[in-house]
């Protein structure tokens, strides 16, 4: 195996689900300028949009989130192609 090729800096980070305020501690090498105190301790913290606490697949609950009409555009454009 080739030497010095894995980061050294692993330590416990805090990601926190942004979307329903869960947080979790996990090792990472990732950057970040932000801390976040759990339990008394206070570790660097990651922001994430979705995790495993609020994914659909995960969770089961699916959410339709219509941005701009976008399903509306979808279905204006393929309405010729329906079969009636």
């Amino acid at each position: 195996m080739k030497k010095d090729i894995h980061p050294q800096n692993y330590r416990l980070v805090a990601f926190k689900d942004m979307s329903n305020d869960d947080v979790f501690l996990t090792k990472s090498t990732a950057n970040t300028k932000e801390t976040l105190e759990v339990e008394g301790v206070e570790y660097p913290l990651i922001k994430l949009e979705i995790s495993r606490t609020s994914h659909p697949f995960y969770t089961g609950k699916a959410k339709l989130v219509d941005t701009a009409g976008r399903i509306d555009k979808f279905k204006n454009k393929y309405k010729k192609f329906d079969k009636k």
